[in-house]
């Protein structure tokens, strides 16, 4: 019979140590997508698998073009279900540096939250699983089920590797039931379980004009500007009402279920509050929808960033030789980023103006997940959850994606649990990012629990 006493009573010990561990690991600039910090990718790579192989767990690093997966397991237990654990050790971009209050990449504890870059996404988050098997060996508890971990460093740039890799690997990842937590709660002091995730497709669009910068005075008015081209392009892929235009858009879309509407009505969930905490002075988006329907089950539409052109202190009257757009579509389950970069390929063509060409570059992206929330793997994590934070979790969707996640549920047949301990406020790929030190031994604690409550549960 498991003594949760003892581990409890090792948890409350160790809570010095643990956070230690994991402000070594969030000390470590482990940013996917920045060429330059290659061993730094290796370095955080290496800490992982040493961490996981601390608590006894047999540990293997697999090697691709790009970061190594870190991969474990504990010894399997017969005729009990085998969980997967899925994070990533890498993180976004600390840019721009000058809004942060600390350096990114030198964590510190301020008003009761850590402060550092991937403090919430997704190191703090992944890390309580870790420690969490690491009490039960170091209590001499034995496991009731196995536990496998798969650890990426590509999540925030595409999961090259592991895309690549997963049939190779599928059988040795084998599982019932995959663990994630690289999400958010409710809100402070509501825990919640995540059944579902948008999908994303990201592109950067490129409008190409004259072959050379051109002097706006004395060409102006003779040729296609390409940012105002780009600008009138970008503005009818979306109407005033929050309708996406790309045709055929919406013939995949389900709509949501009544049932969703009303318990997500029960959230008591303030429009103002909201606004006011994003410092807006009002919300907007696709008409007949909740704002908590829209964030969450609604595809969108938004642009990250443009390029091209003249940015430079002062002015320069130029007509840009090509502009360009980084630009995502948020997905929902049922639709599939192929098909929407065939929607996306066809509205382009029949909106560019004359003297542009138009080329689209697909950067990545992954379709949405749906989890059954009513499996027995889903009772157990929400007794996991209220043992661990003392709150009986409430049931959301997710507007963030985790690409890589759809096609780790089709290789392994598994079912999916997202149990978030950040907050809706920690700023994941934004400065200042923030994990909640009490959220983060709290998840250690459900963590703790949940190992026991799936393998009653399977």
């Amino acid at each position: 019979m498991t003594d949760f006493t003892s581990i409890d009573r090792y948890l409350q010990k160790n809570r010095q140590s643990q956070l230690d561990e994991l402000f070594e690991l969030l000390r470590i600039a482990s940013i996917s997508a920045d060429s330059s910090k290659r061993p730094e990718m290796t370095e955080a790579a290496n800490w992982v698998q040493a961490k996981l192989a601390s608590g006894g767990l047999k540990t293997q690093l697999i090697s691709g073009d790009g970061p190594s997966l870190v991969y474990a397991e504990t010894e399997p237990v017969p005729g009990k279900p085998v969980v997967l654990v899925y994070g990533h050790y890498d993180v976004q971009p600390a840019d721009p540096l000058n809004l942060w209050h600390s350096p990114p990449f030198e964590p510190v504890v301020k008003d009761g939250n850590i402060y550092a870059r991937g403090s919430t996404d997704d190191k703090g988050q992944m890390m309580t699983h870790i420690q969490s098997v690491i009490a039960w060996q170091r209590c001499n508890q034995k496991l009731p089920l196995q536990v496998k971990f798969l650890i990426e460093g590509q999540e925030e740039s595409g999961s090259e590797v592991l895309e690549t890799k997963l049939p190779e690997i599928a059988d040795q990842i084998a599982s019932d039931v995959i663990v994630i937590s690289d999400s958010s709660q409710y809100a402070q002091g509501q825990p919640a379980i995540t059944y579902g995730l948008r999908g994303i497709a990201y592109y950067e669009i490129r409008v190409y004009g004259p072959k050379a910068d051109l002097h706006s005075g004395s060409f102006g008015g003779a040729v296609t500007n390409p940012g105002l081209a780009l600008a009138r392009i970008l503005t009818e892929m979306k109407t005033p009402d929050g309708r996406i235009q790309l045709p055929g858009f919406y013939d995949s879309v389900v709509d949501l279920e009544a049932s969703e509407r009303e318990m997500w009505q029960q959230l008591n969930f303030s429009d103002e509050a909201f606004a006011e905490q994003l410092g807006v002075d009002a919300l907007t988006g696709e008409t007949g929808y909740t704002t908590l329907e829209r964030r969450w089950a609604r595809p969108t539409l938004d642009v990250h960033g443009l390029l091209g052109g003249y940015q430079g202190e002062g002015g320069k009257t130029i007509i840009p030789s090509w502009t360009g757009a980084k630009i995502s579509f948020r997905l929902v389950p049922n639709q599939h980023p192929k098909a929407v970069t065939e929607q996306l390929r066809s509205f382009l063509a029949q909106h560019a103006p004359p003297g542009v060409r138009i080329e689209l570059i697909d950067l990545h992206g992954g379709r949405g997940v749906m989890a059954d929330p009513k499996s027995p793997f889903m009772k157990g994590a929400m007794r996991a959850v209220e043992e661990g934070f003392g709150v009986k979790p409430v049931l959301i969707r997710e507007g963030g994606s985790i690409p890589i996640v759809a096609q780790m549920v089709e290789a392994t047949n598994a079912d999916v649990l997202l149990l978030g301990w950040g907050l809706d406020d920690d700023g994941a790929h934004s400065p200042n990012e923030k994990f909640c030190l009490e959220d983060y031994y709290r998840g250690i604690r459900a963590s703790t629990r949940l190992w026991h409550h799936l393998a009653q549960a399977g």
